[in-house]
């Protein structure tokens, strides 16, 4: 139970950031409020209880020890657990919709400078948003797929793309039910998304001298704000996770993020290709 919370916890959850400037301008289910208020206790957790089997119940004590009554309490986790993936998915539509974006919608400034001179080829978008970086790369040449259960983000990426004139295929699943292949990718974006369940799947897609570019939060910035466990990485983490790739460029430091435009985080960056 746990794991599958934490994977649908995709993103990040910033107190004043971008769920506060863009979904919330509308008004709340209590069903959404029960898992907004979820949400951010999972983000301030330490990485241990986010990856508990008993985290639900771990949250229950919670609720139940700050006066809500035991059935209340009930409820509240009966929600998150039968309603978490259709409410993470109605959160990002939100957000990655609002006419008033708290978020960069420029491409990532890391993919930019990493695929600058790089052949185009076949990319992978994981988690695409609103296709600021799937746009990106179609507009540089490149055969572009992307994919993210936000339906009407994705929506948004074609008609940006249609506007100007440029071609993506896309999805409308999670990684969950993506059918990454073997060997045929050339580029893999993973810009501020959860991906390490399905870590071997994105290695083993990738085309032998494809790459892939990676941009998180490091674990650091949670003693500032919450932020969702998928996106935060631990002190050359990255490196490990991808250790059987060729790292071409590293970087942990701190600076403006694509989550949390205003205040500087600490973040972490790779791209690593595949011999």
């Amino acid at each position: 139970m746990g794991r599958r919370i934490l994977a649908t916890v995709l993103f990040v959850t910033l107190a004043a950031g971008a769920f506060a400037a863009g979904a919330s301008a509308q008004p709340q289910s209590a069903d959404q409020q029960i898992y907004e208020t979820f949400r951010a206790w999972i983000g301030q957790q330490p990485r241990a209880v986010q990856e508990s089997a008993d985290v639900l119940e771990q949250y229950r004590a919670k609720l139940v020890k700050d006066g809500v009554s035991p059935a209340n309490a009930d409820r509240q986790i009966r929600v998150i657990n039968e309603q978490a993936d259709r409410l993470e998915v109605e959160r990002w539509n939100q957000i990655l919709t609002s006419q008033k974006p708290a978020f960069n919608t420029q491409p990532n400034a890391f993919l930019v400078r990493m695929v600058q001179g790089r052949k185009p080829g076949r990319a992978l978008d994981v988690g695409m948003g609103q296709g600021r970086n799937a746009v990106f790369l179609a507009s540089q040449g490149w055969n572009v797929t992307g994919f993210d259960p936000a339906d009407r983000a994705v929506a948004a990426a074609n008609q940006a793309a249609q506007a100007r004139g440029l071609k993506l295929t896309t999805q409308i699943v999670g990684s969950e039910q993506f059918n990454f292949g073997r060997n045929q990718w050339d580029l893999i974006v993973l810009s501020y998304v959860s991906f390490r369940e399905e870590l071997q799947k994105i290695i083993e897609s990738l085309a032998p001298g494809g790459m892939v570019v990676v941009e998180g939060f490091h674990r650091d910035t949670t003693a500032k704000r919450p932020v969702g466990g998928g996106v935060v990485f631990d002190t050359n983490e990255l490196l490990t996770l991808f250790a059987p790739l060729r790292v071409v460029q590293y970087e942990d430091l701190e600076g403006p993020t694509d989550f949390g435009i205003g205040e500087p985080n600490r973040l972490v960056r790779l791209a690593a290709v595949k011999p």
